[in-house]
Protein backbone atom coordinates (compact mmCIF):
# COMPACT_ATOMS: atom_id res chain seq x y z
CA UNK A 1 0.00 0.00 0.00
CA UNK A 2 2.62 2.28 1.07
CA UNK A 3 4.20 1.76 -2.08
CA UNK A 4 1.24 2.39 -4.40
CA UNK A 5 0.86 5.71 -2.35
CA UNK A 6 4.24 6.69 -3.22
CA UNK A 7 3.54 5.75 -6.83
CA UNK A 8 0.56 7.92 -6.38
CA UNK A 9 2.91 11.00 -5.13
CA UNK A 10 5.40 10.76 -7.89
CA UNK A 11 2.88 11.06 -10.88
CA UNK A 12 1.74 13.91 -9.48
CA UNK A 13 4.60 15.80 -9.25
CA UNK A 14 6.03 14.53 -12.53
CA UNK A 15 2.54 16.30 -13.92
CA UNK A 16 2.97 18.95 -11.60
CA UNK A 17 6.62 19.52 -13.16
CA UNK A 18 5.38 19.36 -16.64
CA UNK A 19 3.09 22.29 -16.04
CA UNK A 20 5.83 24.03 -15.15
CA UNK A 21 8.09 23.22 -18.28
CA UNK A 22 5.19 24.08 -20.49
CA UNK A 23 4.88 27.23 -19.14
CA UNK A 24 8.53 28.02 -19.19
CA UNK A 25 8.50 26.75 -22.68
CA UNK A 26 5.14 28.94 -23.75
CA UNK A 27 6.63 32.29 -21.77
CA UNK A 28 9.76 31.93 -24.07
CA UNK A 29 7.90 32.11 -26.98
CA UNK A 30 6.46 35.58 -26.14
CA UNK A 31 8.57 38.37 -26.69
CA UNK A 32 9.86 40.95 -24.11
CA UNK A 33 11.28 43.32 -26.91
CA UNK A 34 14.52 41.33 -26.93
CA UNK A 35 15.60 39.59 -29.90
CA UNK A 36 15.31 35.40 -29.30
CA UNK A 37 15.63 32.54 -31.72
CA UNK A 38 12.51 31.16 -28.81
CA UNK A 39 10.27 33.40 -30.81
CA UNK A 40 10.52 31.41 -33.92
CA UNK A 41 9.92 28.24 -32.19
CA UNK A 42 6.86 26.32 -33.44
CA UNK A 43 6.86 27.48 -36.61
CA UNK A 44 7.12 24.66 -39.44
CA UNK A 45 8.00 25.48 -42.86
CA UNK A 46 7.00 23.46 -46.00
CA UNK A 47 10.09 20.95 -46.85
CA UNK A 48 9.78 19.56 -49.69
CA UNK A 49 5.83 18.44 -48.87
CA UNK A 50 6.74 18.34 -44.96
CA UNK A 51 6.15 20.15 -42.55
CA UNK A 52 9.51 20.62 -40.80
CA UNK A 53 10.56 22.63 -37.96
CA UNK A 54 11.96 25.75 -38.70
CA UNK A 55 14.79 25.26 -36.61
CA UNK A 56 15.77 22.03 -38.36
CA UNK A 57 16.15 23.84 -41.60
CA UNK A 58 17.97 26.84 -40.74
CA UNK A 59 20.47 28.15 -38.15
CA UNK A 60 18.96 30.91 -36.11
CA UNK A 61 20.72 33.68 -34.15
CA UNK A 62 20.56 37.12 -32.46
CA UNK A 63 23.68 39.18 -33.35
CA UNK A 64 22.04 42.19 -30.96
CA UNK A 65 19.27 42.60 -28.78
CA UNK A 66 16.99 43.24 -31.66
CA UNK A 67 17.56 41.32 -34.34
CA UNK A 68 17.24 37.86 -35.38
CA UNK A 69 19.16 36.37 -38.36
CA UNK A 70 17.84 33.10 -39.80
CA UNK A 71 20.12 31.34 -42.62
CA UNK A 72 18.39 28.41 -44.53
CA UNK A 73 20.73 25.43 -45.11
CA UNK A 74 19.57 25.66 -48.53
CA UNK A 75 19.12 28.47 -50.76
CA UNK A 76 15.88 27.08 -52.13
CA UNK A 77 14.35 27.32 -49.02
CA UNK A 78 14.44 31.39 -48.37
CA UNK A 79 11.11 32.18 -50.03
CA UNK A 80 9.41 29.02 -48.41
CA UNK A 81 10.91 30.38 -44.35
CA UNK A 82 10.11 34.17 -45.40
CA UNK A 83 6.63 32.72 -46.18
CA UNK A 84 5.91 30.62 -43.12
CA UNK A 85 7.67 33.98 -40.88
CA UNK A 86 4.82 36.28 -42.38
CA UNK A 87 2.13 34.07 -42.12
CA UNK A 88 2.97 33.42 -38.43
CA UNK A 89 1.28 36.92 -37.60
CA UNK A 90 4.47 37.21 -34.68
CA UNK A 91 4.57 40.97 -36.12
CA UNK A 92 7.71 40.55 -38.11
CA UNK A 93 8.73 41.57 -41.33
CA UNK A 94 11.84 39.67 -42.86
CA UNK A 95 14.34 41.20 -44.97
CA UNK A 96 15.39 38.73 -47.53
CA UNK A 97 18.95 39.32 -48.43
CA UNK A 98 19.06 36.55 -51.03
CA UNK A 99 21.63 34.92 -48.25
CA UNK A 100 19.66 34.80 -45.25
CA UNK A 101 16.69 36.27 -43.52
CA UNK A 102 17.09 39.36 -41.19
CA UNK A 103 14.19 40.33 -38.96
CA UNK A 104 14.45 43.46 -36.96
CA UNK A 105 12.28 43.04 -33.80
CA UNK A 106 10.51 46.26 -33.34
CA UNK A 107 9.92 48.09 -30.07
CA UNK A 108 6.92 47.12 -28.03
CA UNK A 109 4.45 49.78 -27.23
CA UNK A 110 3.10 50.23 -23.78
CA UNK A 111 -0.23 48.99 -25.11
CA UNK A 112 1.26 45.82 -26.90
CA UNK A 113 3.30 44.98 -23.34
CA UNK A 114 -0.14 45.43 -21.61
CA UNK A 115 -1.13 42.78 -24.38
CA UNK A 116 1.61 40.63 -23.53
CA UNK A 117 0.87 40.75 -19.48
CA UNK A 118 -2.63 39.05 -20.09
CA UNK A 119 -0.98 36.67 -21.94
CA UNK A 120 1.05 35.74 -19.46
CA UNK A 121 -1.62 35.93 -17.38
CA UNK A 122 -3.48 33.58 -19.38
CA UNK A 123 -0.20 31.05 -19.63
CA UNK A 124 -0.07 31.10 -15.96
CA UNK A 125 -3.85 30.43 -15.49
CA UNK A 126 -3.40 27.72 -17.48
CA UNK A 127 -0.35 26.15 -15.65
CA UNK A 128 -3.05 26.58 -12.35
CA UNK A 129 -5.64 24.37 -13.79
CA UNK A 130 -3.04 21.87 -14.73
CA UNK A 131 -1.73 21.92 -11.04
CA UNK A 132 -5.30 21.62 -9.69
CA UNK A 133 -6.13 18.68 -12.51
CA UNK A 134 -3.70 16.94 -10.65
CA UNK A 135 -3.82 17.56 -7.33
CA UNK A 136 -7.67 16.48 -7.94
CA UNK A 137 -6.91 12.93 -10.05
CA UNK A 138 -4.21 12.01 -6.98
CA UNK A 139 -6.45 12.66 -4.25
CA UNK A 140 -9.37 10.95 -6.11
CA UNK A 141 -6.80 7.60 -6.23
CA UNK A 142 -5.97 8.18 -2.49
CA UNK A 143 -9.78 7.94 -1.86
CA UNK A 144 -10.29 5.19 -4.19
CA UNK A 145 -7.26 3.46 -2.29
CA UNK A 146 -8.75 4.54 1.58
CA UNK A 147 -12.16 2.29 0.48
CA UNK A 148 -9.75 -0.70 -0.52
CA UNK A 149 -8.05 -0.45 3.43
CA UNK A 150 -5.50 2.27 2.77
CA UNK A 151 -5.24 3.58 6.76
CA UNK A 152 -7.10 6.87 6.98
CA UNK A 153 -4.05 8.47 8.50
CA UNK A 154 -1.85 7.07 5.56
CA UNK A 155 -4.02 8.38 2.99
CA UNK A 156 -4.71 12.10 5.42
CA UNK A 157 -0.76 12.30 5.04
CA UNK A 158 -0.82 11.86 1.71
CA UNK A 159 -3.32 14.13 0.35
CA UNK A 160 -0.87 16.51 2.46
CA UNK A 161 1.68 16.04 0.86
CA UNK A 162 -0.06 16.14 -2.59
CA UNK A 163 -1.54 19.61 -1.07
CA UNK A 164 2.27 20.57 -0.06
CA UNK A 165 3.39 19.41 -3.99
CA UNK A 166 0.34 22.03 -5.44
CA UNK A 167 1.30 25.08 -2.93
CA UNK A 168 4.97 24.60 -3.64
CA UNK A 169 4.32 24.76 -7.73
CA UNK A 170 1.79 27.76 -7.86
CA UNK A 171 5.01 29.51 -6.17
CA UNK A 172 7.08 28.44 -9.04
CA UNK A 173 4.31 29.52 -11.41
CA UNK A 174 3.98 32.38 -9.57
CA UNK A 175 7.23 33.24 -9.66
CA UNK A 176 8.00 32.69 -13.18
CA UNK A 177 4.63 34.81 -14.40
CA UNK A 178 6.12 37.89 -11.63
CA UNK A 179 9.86 37.57 -13.39
CA UNK A 180 7.72 37.63 -17.63
CA UNK A 181 6.02 40.28 -16.64
CA UNK A 182 8.88 42.29 -15.32
CA UNK A 183 10.96 41.54 -17.90
CA UNK A 184 7.74 42.66 -20.72
CA UNK A 185 6.93 45.72 -18.65
CA UNK A 186 10.89 46.89 -18.44
CA UNK A 187 11.81 49.25 -21.14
Amino acid sequence: MEEDVQLILDIVEEKMEKAIVYLHDELAKLRAGKASPHMLDGLTVDYYGAKTPLNQVANINTPDARTIIVQPWEKSMLDPVEKAIMHANLGFNPVNNGETLRIVVPALTEERRKILVRQVKAEGENARVSLRNARRDAKEEIKKMQKDGLPEDTGKRAEQEVQNLTDSYSRRVDELLQKKEDDIMTI
